[in-house]
């Protein structure tokens, strides 16, 4: 019964398809703006920190926290072109509907088709990537992909390291020359710490647990 009123149902024009279409574009757009919000207004604190743990002398923390921060500036990046390209989808379906007027139906879209296979690679956008797969196949925009190239986009996103150049720019940019010298500051807060002192455990374990906590919210608002 299900099947016979599928095929009763009109199937909606190619007018029809782009609103909506770019109606949710519109909606991932916004998602990722409030998330690029998210994780600037966490790199705030995360700076903030920085600074302190720096004039604590405590260059470890510092670092730490430091490799987090460039982790999430290129998180943002990345969310910045996740973006345009969603924006640049909205555009080429926009010029396909437009000929859909003269020719009567949708064409493909080799240009849509590469920018949605990018957008698969992005964990923030890939869920919603995979449905416009399926809705843009079946009305002609772009070619089938197979399961196993699917899969492929998904787990195909390159895992940057954070190099030592961009950690100590990071650091001397918000924490000045005490950052600059940050080889030699690590090697004296280990001289100073004293062996055995119930209370330098505690205050370090503290510290642990505050910058652990830091990271892991800095981790969330990125994922």
């Amino acid at each position: 019964m299900e099947k016979v009123m599928n095929i009763l149902k009109p199937k909606p024009n190619p007018q029809q398809l782009l609103r909506d279409w770019q109606r949710r574009l519109r909606q991932e757009c916004r998602n990722i703006e409030r998330q690029i919000r998210d994780i600037q207004r966490e790199e705030k604190n995360v700076q903030k920190a920085i600074k302190e743990a720096a004039k604590r002398n405590d260059m470890g923390s510092a670092k730490a926290l430091a490799k987090e921060l460039v982790r999430s500036r290129k998180t943002v990046n990345r969310l910045y072109e996740n973006k345009a390209q969603l924006n640049s989808i909205s555009m080429h379906l926009g010029e396909s509907v437009a000929v859909a007027r003269t020719v009567g139906h949708l064409s493909k879209s080799a240009e849509v088709m590469k920018l949605v296979n990018n957008l698969m690679k992005a964990p923030q956008v890939a869920v919603t990537m995979q449905e416009f797969t399926k809705e843009m196949t079946k009305a002609g925009v772009i070619e089938e992909m197979v399961n196993e190239a699917v899969d492929d986009a998904l787990d195909s996103e390159d895992i940057e390291e954070e190099t030592e150049e961009e950690i100590d720019k990071v650091l001397t940019a918000i924490a000045g020359e005490t950052a600059a010298q940050l080889p030699e500051a690590v090697r004296k807060q280990k001289q100073k710490q004293p062996e055995n002192s119930e209370e330098a455990e505690e205050n370090a374990a503290d510290d642990d647990e505050e910058l652990e906590e830091m990271r892991a919210r800095l981790a969330r608002v990125r994922s």
